[in-house]
């Protein structure tokens, strides 16, 4: 079985990304302990909610630090996605991991697009990657967010909701989905046995 551990600090999906790892065969530890983080062989940051209170948690658990150093696969899920990057400018803006370059900002489309973007859209692979090998163009991802990653090298799959939504990044040994994985069938379950296939 393919040891996995996942974050639980208290701002995330975790039983559900649980679940999903291991109906993939992965053997899963959920935590909270910085010591747990420098012993991963992969890891998972998972995520619902507002930037400032994610980050919050994590300071308070003393996790920032570890995740930051962190060397083998880590692996953002929707709002942890959004955690890789510089900042958000959710309320009156925080500072984030700072694992990826970049801003995340909300929304700014078409007023008679509701957002948050709640519901399935279609990939776009843009760039090959481990990660994302075996997903097909078009295929679907169920998304939940209403602030937006910037579109930049990082880049390995968008969507489109009014405008361009990148679904997929990666910086090194770092990557996130902005959608949910563990709820976006084929697709979401082979990016997660791609994640469990990579070289620890």
């Amino acid at each position: 079985m393919t040891p996995v551990t996942v974050l639980s600090y208290g701002a995330g999906n975790v039983a559900s990304v649980q679940f999903a790892l291991e109906r993939l065969g992965a053997s899963v530890r959920l935590t909270s302990d910085p010591a747990d983080i420098a012993d991963a062989e992969r890891l998972i940051l998972p995520g619902v909610g507002a930037a400032a209170y994610a980050m919050a948690r994590l300071e308070t658990l003393g996790l920032v630090e570890a995740i930051r150093a962190f060397p083998r696969p880590l692996l953002g899920v929707c709002l942890g996605q959004q955690l890789l990057f510089d900042a958000s400018d959710e309320g009156e803006g925080v500072e984030t991991l700072g694992l990826i370059p970049g801003h995340v900002s909300r929304f700014d489309i078409d007023p008679a697009l509701p957002v948050p973007h709640m519901g399935w859209s279609r990939l776009e692979v843009v760039r090959d990657d481990p990660l994302l090998e075996g997903v097909q163009p078009g295929d679907w991802a169920y998304f939940v967010h209403s602030f937006v990653c910037p579109d930049g090298p990082a880049t390995l799959a968008r969507a489109d909701y009014g405008t361009v939504v990148p679904a997929v990044v990666r910086n090194a040994n770092r990557w996130g989905c902005q959608f949910h994985p563990e709820r976006s069938a084929k697709a979401g379950a082979r990016i997660l046995q791609n994640f469990l296939g990579l070289p620890a």
